[in-house]
């Protein structure tokens, strides 16, 4: 299945979501400009989990935190970053109104933060760098299947050689969602040769869950009794 809007309109003009969309459009270009320093550009930004475990300066060191947050604006490749950004632009808008512009991008960066923690915790051995926004969106996706489940989701769905356009809850699409990644998670820990590679399912599970804790923290109740927006 794969998300084409929602029913949702946004209240206010998402600066915040734009911003972050804008800004790992920019990081993947400078990236792809680097020509045969690539790898080492994303070997030296992206997160490592044994490289920061075994790292033995004080853990917020900048030398030591900073590619917690610089691999979520990096990509492998264009595909990587249209989907994530596809997701961003669908469910973001909304987390963004329902929370306000400054709490929004603690919360992004929380939830980015949570799901790094989460691989580090289910892949502690893994040489490989962790590049992508997922996580941080996984932590979106959270807070909107809280905040808005009975929204309505265009949903593509190709069955064989058929194409459908259905609309689902959000509950259900995003509920779905969740549970395919725990499924992969949990299959590529246990050793399943047939799960997928090379994606870091725990790190959605975790930004997912952490958005889901986090949701009535920063959401911005005093918008809808007061009539307006507490920023940040």
């Amino acid at each position: 299945m794969f998300p084409l809007k929602d029913n949702i309109p946004a209240r206010v003009f998402p600066v915040v979501n734009i911003a972050l969309i804008a800004a790992n459009l920019l990081f993947f270009f400078y990236a792809v400009t680097r020509g045969d320093l690539v790898q080492h550009f994303y070997d030296q930004h992206g997160f490592v989990p044994a490289r920061f475990l075994a790292d033995t300066n004080f853990l917020f060191a900048p030398g030591r935190i900073l590619p917690v947050f610089s691999s979520m604006f990096l990509h492998a490749n264009v595909m990587h970053l249209f989907g994530n950004m596809w997701m961003l632009w669908i469910f973001g808008d909304n987390v963004e109104d329902a929370m306000g512009h400054g709490r929004y991008l603690l919360f992004y960066f929380l939830c980015g933060a949570a799901s790094v923690a989460a691989q580090t915790l289910a892949t502690p051995v893994s040489l490989v760098p962790m590049v992508g926004a997922s996580g941080a969106i996984s932590g979106v996706l959270g807070a909107y299947f809280c905040t808005y489940p009975r929204a309505r989701i265009l949903t593509f769905l190709p069955l064989f050689i058929f194409f459908y356009l259905v609309e689902v809850p959000a509950y259900f699409f995003l509920g779905l969602w969740f549970l395919l990644q725990f499924i992969q998670g949990w299959a590529h820990f246990a050793g399943d040769a047939t799960a997928s590679v090379g994606v870091a399912w725990w790190a959605h599970v975790g930004g997912f869950g952490v958005g889901v804790l986090l949701i009535r923290l920063f959401k911005n109740n005093s918008s809808e009794s007061k009539g307006k927006r507490l920023q940040l």
